[in-house]
């Protein structure tokens, strides 16, 4: 790393918060682009502001190191196939460009009943229980876990197959580094099953599902499929559900605060895309390396050096974002980047904004008066890159 300031411990979320860490605005304003230690590696570039977060997301000689390879280490026993993001930018565009149309809101759109049956069965559950209930384990979790196997011909029965190895993969700094590439490893072997896998009907899942469809258009091989289907294990429940569970924790400290963004279309569109600027969806997960000496703001980032965009803080700019620490639902405009930008733009993002609309909206029908059962500052959160409520205790007029 080139010789500038010493490296910055990478700030944490204060204790029972969901947002980016307070110390991020002082980066903002006099270091945006600064030296970062971390746990594994030789440190970053820790960026922080919108201007220069936007810019890095969209410069193409920064890419996303393929799994196992960076920080650099002696070659692993079975070399992780890359993940759609890691692929070289001609592969990646072909893959991508193959499979964008699935992921539209042409293509979308007319699943939103079926995405809607899926929400009310959790809520089903919820009100057979009655409250007090945990809307963390009884929707925030299931609700996007059946929405993805839905999509992937895949039983929520098997999250036990994939959903501890997509949480290491997710927050890889916490695991050492034979475990992800362990869990790197199940992913793929799971991607594979669900590739080859024949749809077993349509009861309950999206019609068709993505793998079947995929395989009978031909445009992609074996390889490919599994290749996509492993990036939307990673990328299509976890961090829905993780954001789905911030999200409620902000709206319902909120005097009728579900019932406020659920108002009309409009104001839940509306509401949706703040949540998404002011709940993060992850704070540094995002990990590129510079292919070439480059410059960002006024830092000079050399070949091979790492550069973590934090998105979370760049949604907090003030320079962008009038009272960026507020969570205000009408705002507009809002550019946040919650989904990333350019080649690093999230492929399901039309996806996730479904699943949030639909998710509140069928809860502030069935649930009315929904409200935390105990204090706000009584939730306990996890300490992983995707902070979430470890419990959401609410309560509803039954």
């Amino acid at each position: 790393m080139t010789p500038e300031a010493a490296a910055r411990p990478i700030p944490q979320a204060e204790p029972g918060s969901p947002g980016a860490p307070c110390a991020y605005a002082h980066l903002r304003a006099h270091d945006p682009v600064c030296r970062a230690a971390i746990p594994r590696g030789e440190g970053a570039w820790l960026v922080t502001r919108h201007a220069e977060v936007r810019a890095a997301l969209t410069d193409p000689r920064l890419v996303r190191p393929r799994a196992g390879t960076w920080p650099p280490g002696p070659p692993p026993a079975r070399p992780p196939r890359p993940t759609l993001a890691e692929l070289p930018e001609a592969e990646h565009t072909r893959i991508r460009s193959a499979i964008s149309p699935f992921f539209s809101a042409r293509r979308l759109e007319p699943q939103s009943d079926r995405i809607r049956a899926l929400a009310e069965e959790c809520v089903d559950d919820l009100v057979r229980q009655g409250p007090p209930a945990d809307l963390r384990a009884g929707f925030a979790a299931p609700f996007p876990l059946r929405v993805l196997c839905a999509l992937l011909g895949a039983d929520p029965a098997e999250e036990a197959r994939f959903g501890p190895h997509v949480r290491t993969v997710l927050d890889p700094a916490a695991a050492p580094r034979e475990a992800y590439l362990a869990s790197v490893a199940e992913l793929e072997d799971y991607a594979a099953l669900l590739a080859d896998r024949t749809p077993r009907g349509t009861g309950s899942g999206l019609t068709p599902p993505l793998p079947a469809v995929l395989a009978a258009e031909g445009t992609l091989d074996r390889a490919d499929r599994t290749l996509v289907i492993q990036s939307l294990l990673v990328a299509g429940y976890h961090t829905v559900a993780q954001h789905l569970g911030g999200a409620l924790a902000a709206l319902l400290q909120r005097p009728h605060g579900l019932a406020e963004v659920c108002a009309s279309p409009h104001t839940l569109d509306t509401a949706v895309e703040e949540l998404l600027r002011h709940v993060p969806l992850m704070n540094t997960s995002v990990l590129l390396v510079a292919t070439e000496d480059i410059e960002l703001g006024d830092r000079r980032i050399a070949r091979g050096e790492a550069v973590i965009p934090v998105l979370a803080s760049a949604n907090r700019d003030r320079a962008v974002f009038a009272d960026p620490d507020d969570l205000l639902p009408r705002r507009r405009p809002n550019p946040h980047l919650a989904f990333g930008r350019g080649p690093h733009h999230c492929l399901g993002a039309h996806l996730a904004r479904m699943e949030l609309r639909i998710g509140l909206a069928v809860l502030a029908e069935r649930l009315p008066g929904a409200r935390l059962a105990v204090p706000a500052h009584t939730l306990a959160w996890d300490d992983s890159e995707l902070r979430a409520p470890l419990r959401l205790p609410v309560t509803w007029s039954a």
